[in-house]
């Protein structure tokens, strides 16, 4: 059922992509079908918000899905990109921007010794797996239900028949081959990790220490530690999946966080600044085995490309302890105010720096199957309700949302009010307002 009732520009530009581009849109879960409506063609960002081309104002929580921590069109940001592309936009050779993000990054994160960039996050994932398989001279690959790392055809995987199995294709076009090469697990389930891992011949266990692509589903005590545990037991490589988490939630990431360590860590959002840039980054030994320092190949025309070099690096010159230390205090503001707002509905808030779900559930998750069974209903129709009150969230109950530095108490205040008009109708609505 869709939302949208009226002609409108937004509606226009709709009917016209439905015509040029599958589905009306360059990416699935901007067509907000999972939230029973229409989509929101926006015009342009101005800090925590966001303007349609109706001239609808909404304050935004997803920043993009991640890449900017300090709004949208920050003036520092926005004057490295303008400064750059003067010099030109890509010259498909080696700039002095590339060192210099690249020195950035292994002084944020301590596992990090060498970097490779790529323009996406796929990317990135794509070489991980081959670099693994190449170090290892093994094939399979662990992943956890629920996890998203790029749309790689291997990790577009969905679960057999048992708890630790050879994963399934999860999409047509993925070869059984392919899905075939991946070992799928449950998140959090101690057994079934020590069951495939020692099972099979891994080259990797690959998973994000934050997992934010079913929701924010932390890990339970112990769990990253029995994950590195795991692959120095059985000679797998761990591969840590920081495209969301990676300077978002501290200067060094999740890894900083918990401690743990990875032999090689996707990056992405972040470190682009809001432009086309992901990396892999790891162990000197490793990252050598790449091209042209070794015979693992990967190559892309617009990797470290100037802009985005400057636009990652303007970014993560503003994040400072200090900064984080704001977006601590405003992901928690935002938290508790959501759960305020939800009073005794049953909802559990899951919050960390920069980060939040608002699961509509009575427990809060702790894998992909918690998620899934939680009330999508009622959340499309939430969703609903706060775009009409002017706050825009993820359009998927298995999307996180993004807090940023933009976003003032004033902000978080009127978020939480348009939240709690958006309970009440929920409650109001019963299942007649479902999509």
């Amino acid at each position: 059922m869709s939302a949208s009732l009226t002609d409108t520009r937004s509606t226009q530009l709709y009917a016209r992509a439905l015509e040029l581009m599958p589905g009306g849109v360059n990416s699935p879960v901007r067509a907000m079908r999972a939230i029973g409506r229409d989509p929101i063609f926006i015009a342009r960002g101005e800090g925590a918000e966001l303007v349609d081309v109706d001239g609808n104002r909404f304050i935004d929580y997803v920043c993009s899905w991640g890449p900017l921590i300090h709004g949208h069109a920050q003036p520092q940001v926005i004057a490295a990109i303008e400064q750059a592309a003067e010099l030109g936009t890509s010259f498909g050779a080696a700039t002095a921007g590339e060192v210099e993000l690249a020195a950035a990054v292994v002084a944020r994160m301590e596992s990090v010794e060498m970097l490779r960039m790529t323009s996406s996050g796929t990317e990135a994932s794509m070489t991980a797996i081959r670099l693994a398989r190449a170090a290892t001279g093994r094939e399979q690959v662990l992943k956890f239900a629920g996890a998203y790392h790029g749309h790689v055809d291997g990790l577009l995987a969905q679960a057999g028949s048992g708890l630790a199995t050879q994963a399934l294709p999860a999409s047509p076009g993925v070869p059984q081959s392919a899905a075939a090469g991946t070992v799928l697990v449950p998140w959090n389930d101690a057994d079934a990790l020590r069951e495939a891992s020692e099972r099979h011949e891994l080259a990797a266990i690959l998973a994000e220490p934050l997992p934010a692509n079913m929701g924010l589903v932390p890990p339970r005590e112990g769990y990253l530690e029995l994950l590195r545990e795991q692959a120095d037991a059985t000679g797998a490589l761990l591969v840590l999946d920081e495209v969301i988490s990676g300077f978002r939630v501290a200067r060094g990431g999740a890894q900083e966080r918990s401690g743990v360590r990875a032999d090689l860590t996707i990056l992405g959002k972040v470190i682009g600044g809001g432009l086309p840039a992901a990396a892999l980054g790891g162990r000197g030994e490793l990252m050598r085995m790449l091209a042209p320092a070794g015979e693992v190949y990967q190559a892309g025309t617009l990797s470290g490309n100037p802009l985005a070099v400057a636009a990652g690096l303007a970014t993560l010159e503003l994040l400072d302890e200090a900064a984080y230390a704001r977006l601590s205090a405003t992901t928690e503001r935002l938290a508790e105010g959501l759960r305020d707002a939800a009073g005794d509905y049953p909802v559990r808030v899951v919050s960390l720096p920069g980060l939040l779900t608002v699961f509509f559930a009575a427990e809060e998750p702790v894998d992909f199957a918690d998620a899934q069974a939680c009330d999508l209903h009622a959340y499309a129709q939430w969703c609903r309700e706060l775009l009409s009150r002017g706050v825009y969230p993820p359009p998927s109950q298995f999307e996180a949302w993004f807090p940023s530095l933009a976003h003032s108490h004033e902000h978080i205040d009127r978020t939480v009010e348009a939240a709690a008009a958006a309970f009440a109708a929920v409650r109001e609505g019963g299942p007649e307002g479902h999509a």
